[in-house]
């Protein structure tokens, strides 16, 4: 629950608020037609969209295959994934469970990470470094937590509407020091083609976010919009071409899909598929690229 002065400086948000505790029984259109005024500002344009932003809004609506509930379930993804690019790309699976009371602990590494499998982004992330300071209750409590939200209610995002909801464990990777950097690569792919790299860094400190094109020219705009660029030069990764054409194999006959990669010891592991950056509603800076890239989506017949 946010502070008071927030909902007066921000009214929006008490309508975001409002809509989602009372808004449940309205139809998908409806729902995200008011979610989109309060979130962007505006009305959503969902007979003829031209934005980034309203594109993926119908294909919430429009663009339902019985596959993206697997591709946004990250137990069930890796076979998925697996089956078309290799088992080399996947992080290997230490344990799955139905509650985080059920973990487990004794047959998990002195390092691991504990995921629920059916949010998008960090959500319902727990990383162990060390199994004998770890607190196990915090991670239940904050796992709980995130198996009570629910994506698809909250952004009508249906992929995830009947995702049978775990827990998982899977190894640890990346560096083993908290405050070391370990990036994101974000494929945005566009009718089965990746156009852009997303790179997100500095997550322990000030995240940032990046954009480069296959040559790794840096790109003039962010999204979500109110994150700055790197203070920075960011190295190609040794990997690029092999993460482009992976990601390319997986966003074949997709209107649209984000796919993520992380580059560890020059290995790459798959990290997972989001049909909708920030929902759709995270905004560009500049405005105009909303347009620029929502010309890259070309919508299929409903």
């Amino acid at each position: 629950m946010l502070p008071i002065k927030s909902y007066i400086q921000h009214p929006e948000l008490l309508g975001i608020a409002f809509l989602k505790h009372f808004g449940g029984w309205l139809p998908d259109r409806y729902y995200l037609q008011m979610l989109f005024f309060f979130e962007m500002g505006k009305r959503l344009n969902i007979e003829t969209p031209i934005t980034f932003s309203e594109k993926l809004q119908w294909l919430k609506l429009y663009d339902r295959k019985q596959e993206y509930t697997i591709m946004v379930d990250k137990v069930k993804v890796k076979d998925y994934v697996a089956s078309i690019i290799g088992s080399e790309y996947i992080i290997p699976t230490l344990g799955v469970w139905d509650k985080p009371e059920e973990i487990d602990w004794d047959s998990l590494p002195v390092r691991f990470v504990l995921k629920t499998n059916h949010s998008g982004g960090s959500t319902g992330v727990v990383i162990c470094r060390d199994k004998s300071l770890f607190d196990r209750q915090k991670a239940v409590d904050d796992l709980n937590k995130s198996l009570r939200n629910d994506v698809y209610k909250n952004r009508r995002e249906w992929p995830y509407k009947n995702v049978e909801r775990k827990v998982l464990a899977e190894e640890f990777v990346g560096p083993t020091q908290e405050d070391a950097d370990f990036p994101d690569y974000k494929f945005f792919c566009f009718n089965g083609e990746p156009i852009y790299c997303q790179v997100i860094t500095g997550r322990k400190k000030e995240m940032c976010i990046d954009f480069f094109d296959r040559e790794w020219n840096h790109q003039p705009f962010h999204e979500p919009c109110n994150f700055p660029f790197a203070n920075k030069e960011l190295k190609k990764p040794n990997n690029l071409e092999k993460m482009w054409k992976a990601a390319k194999q997986l966003a074949e006959g997709k209107p649209f899909v984000r796919v993520d990669f992380y580059e560890d010891n020059n290995t790459v592991l798959f990290g997972e598929i989001t049909f909708y950056p920030t929902s759709g509603m995270g905004g560009f800076s500049p405005s105009e690229w909303d347009e620029k890239l929502g010309d890259l989506i070309k919508l299929p017949k409903i």
